[in-house]
């Protein structure tokens, strides 16, 4: 049983959504990974919400994915290669009128799969002027703020830990090996000063202990796209770990929404 809706006919699709079932919008972007990893980490998320939907319905709560919307806000990763980004206000009106036309069709049961940082703000805004509007709740999956997390607990080391590197170098190579290259992974590059300082994170210096928020590109914190101490032991295993409690959280949050969506 499929749960892509791009997939199905239009009268299965209405019949479900009628049923109840919850509509499930994947988002990511396209941007550098570093060597190791696809630009797309919205086919990530899209994965992810295909397995969730598949979880639920195994609960017992019906699911349908949207098409994912692939490209991230305009942040730390404009001017990339490739990267495609929207302006802010753009980005949080496409998510606003994507759960719109859930919502004008009747459905009031909608999970947000979000698989970049730089999308949790219009992603949220956009829930907020459902509420609003509609009365509807819509919760937002972050999937690699919640990852970030389950990669300690789950024993990952922390020289994985950052963007090019886990959690989403372990989670890609487990959902899509077909597409990343890890001979490829190196070690983080130096970086040069910013302002005299050195950057202590993405948008980020420190003086006197203290951090200041700076506009900020990928290539002055992350050059080639690369954060991690050293991501060169990212790995399958690890990510089918993370993968599968995020699975299983977003189960969990379709049976919420099948029981007590407004």
């Amino acid at each position: 049983m499929t749960h892509r809706i791009a997939e199905i006919t239009a009268p299965e699709v209405a019949a479900r959504l009628a049923a109840g079932a919850v509509a499930i919008l994947p988002m990511g972007s396209l941007e550098t990974h570093g060597p190791a990893l696809p630009m797309g980490d919205y086919l990530v998320a899209e994965e992810i919400a295909a397995r969730i939907a598949a979880a639920a319905l195994a609960l017992g709560a019906d699911a349908l994915v949207a098409p994912a919307i692939p490209f991230g806000g305009e942040d730390f990763f404009a001017g990339v290669a490739g990267g495609i980004t929207l302006s802010i206000p753009t980005l949080t009106a496409v998510i606003e009128e994507t759960a719109e036309a859930f919502i004008r069709t009747g459905t009031r049961s909608i999970l947000i799969v979000n698989g970049h940082a730089g999308t949790i703000g219009p992603a949220e805004a956009a829930a907020r002027t459902a509420r609003h509007r509609h009365g509807v709740i819509i919760p937002a999956l972050h999937l690699w703020r919640e990852a970030g997390k389950l990669h300690a607990e789950l024993g990952g080391a922390a020289e994985r830990f950052g963007h090019g590197g886990d959690p989403v170098a372990s989670v890609t190579m487990h959902l899509r090996p077909d597409l990343c290259r890890p001979d490829q992974a190196r070690p983080r590059q130096p970086t040069g000063p910013y302002l005299g300082l050195p950057p202590t994170g993405f948008g980020a210096v420190r003086s006197h202990g203290v951090d200041f928020a700076v506009p900020m590109w990928v290539e002055e914190v992350a050059p080639g796209g690369v954060a991690a101490p050293d991501p060169r032991a990212a790995n399958a295993a690890h990510g089918r770990a993370i993968t599968d409690r995020l699975v299983a959280a977003g189960a969990a949050m379709c049976m919420q929404l099948r029981d007590h969506a407004a």
